[in-house]
């Protein structure tokens, strides 16, 4: 009988805005859960994270421990980032381009993990520019899946059309589904909506392989109307940050009816196991981590304020994307069936400041 496939994923522990603690806890849990699948390597400063574990009433064998002496703040820019070299993140990032592990996860500096993982990592072989991809709860229980959340705050027409394609291939192998619906978010569904961005892009995808079905509002993406919304990263972030907005703004609404009267708790009480539910499906941790799709390796990057939970979810798409060879599939079908060789140069006009990617306009 032929041994399951062991896959090594680097968890970053070090940055995020609760400290470390949690984020070791969503390890231990992802190794129980994942067992001889997963390869847990927790990397960050050895003190700390071995006075954790030894907290710890057992810590699974499938986990190990790498010291990295430093730590990027969250506060500093990705410029200043990627300058710390024997980071947590740069260290995690260098495994992961020296094939000694499939995937690295990081809560950290988010600007930081973008920025050393195009100098490390490069990009996927014909992609311009890569792209975070986020989760959004629909209406009809299927997700909608959203890029850029962030990346590039601006972006080309040639770069909406690969984050299409990108996305689609993401979506269809993660989430099960054969040519998902992919659309251009705008201020319209009709053609004549929209900007010079937009309607470049749309002549693009319209002759394209994916299943683009042309221009989308912003109601769509909840609607479950689409798989795939497509934006640029300035755009993107914006719907990303309001989306999180939507879990505290229920829970504060309900509580204000609460303390209403006494009629209002008695009903509240009747529709505990429904508001549950809904507020699981605005929760960031059910997707766990954004993927950083079109960069030559895997990598997942979590929220700075991750719980246990959303850290081992995270962990657990790294494994499925590692396992499924997404990166691979964006590579065989961006160059096979849609831009060939033609944009496959290096964005040398890129710059990075200040937690997102920039370029300038000559690039292609």
């Amino acid at each position: 009988m032929a041994t399951e496939q062991k896959y090594t994923v680097v968890l970053d522990v070090m940055g995020a805005d609760g400290g470390p603690e949690g984020i070791i806890q969503g390890g231990i849990e992802a190794s129980q859960k994942l067992g001889d699948k997963l390869h847990l390597v927790i990397i960050g400063q050895s003190e700390l994270i071995e006075k954790r574990l030894s907290e710890l009433p057992e810590v699974p064998g499938n986990v190990s421990v790498r010291h990295a002496p430093a730590e990027v703040p969250m506060h500093i820019s990705a410029t200043d980032g990627v300058r710390i070299r024997n980071s947590s993140i740069a260290l995690g990032l260098k495994m992961v381009k020296e094939k000694t592990a499939d995937a690295f996860v990081s809560p950290g500096n988010t600007g930081a993990v973008m920025a050393t993982s195009l100098l490390t990592l490069g990009r996927i072989k014909g992609v311009i520019r890569p792209a975070i991809t986020t989760v959004f709860p629909t209406s009809t229980g299927r997700p909608t899946v959203v890029l850029d959340a962030g990346a590039n705050a601006d972006c080309k027409p040639i770069h909406l059309s690969q984050f299409a394609v990108m996305g689609s291939v993401y979506y269809s192998i993660v989430f099960n589904k054969e040519d998902p619906r992919v659309g251009l978010i705008s201020i319209g569904e009709e053609r004549s909506k929209g900007n010079e961005l937009i309607f470049n892009a749309r002549k693009i995808l319209r002759d394209s392989h994916i299943n683009f079905v042309g221009n989308i509002e912003g109601r769509d993406i909840l609607s479950g109307a689409i798989d795939v919304a497509v934006t640029d990263g300035f755009t993107g972030n914006i719907l990303l940050k309001f989306a999180e907005s939507i879990q505290p703004m229920m829970v504060k609404a309900v509580k204000r009816q609460i303390q209403t009267n006494i009629f209002s708790r008695f009903g509240v009480m009747l529709l505990l196991p429904f508001m549950k539910r809904m507020q699981n499906a605005f929760d960031y941790a059910e997707s766990g981590g954004a993927p950083l799709l079109g960069v030559n390796g895997v990598v997942i990057i979590c929220h700075g304020s991750s719980s246990a939970r959303a850290i081992s979810n995270a962990i657990v798409v790294a494994v499925e994307m590692a396992s499924k060879k997404v990166k691979e599939r964006i590579h065989d079908e961006l160059i096979n069936n849609h831009f060939g060789r033609n944009h496959d140069s290096k964005d040398k006009s890129q710059n990075i400041g200040n937690g997102i990617v920039y370029s300038a306009a000559s690039d292609d």
